[in-house]
């Protein structure tokens, strides 16, 4: 199973269900850190993947990545 997964040029709705899902198999695969890549553009699905990791059950810390982690364009997520 792959640390991260590709949100960008998603629409916000389809793009959280896709996160959803990949949270949760990424969980039952034993992963402890995930990128979620969801590019810089507007802000919005930045902003929409910040919201909801920040309320995802499986989620204990979410932050934006490092300049060397992708920057703007990449949120890290810890996982329980």
């Amino acid at each position: 199973m792959s640390a991260e997964v590709h949100l960008r040029q998603m629409k916000v709705r389809p793009a959280l269900s896709k996160l959803d899902k990949y949270l949760n198999d990424a969980s039952m695969a034993g992963l402890h850190r995930v990128r979620v890549i969801h590019g810089k553009g507007t802000g919005t699905m930045k902003g929409a993947v910040a919201e909801y990791l920040s309320k995802h059950p499986l989620v204990t810390r979410h932050y934006a990545a490092s300049p060397a982690e992708g920057n703007g364009g990449v949120t890290i997520a810890d996982l329980r």
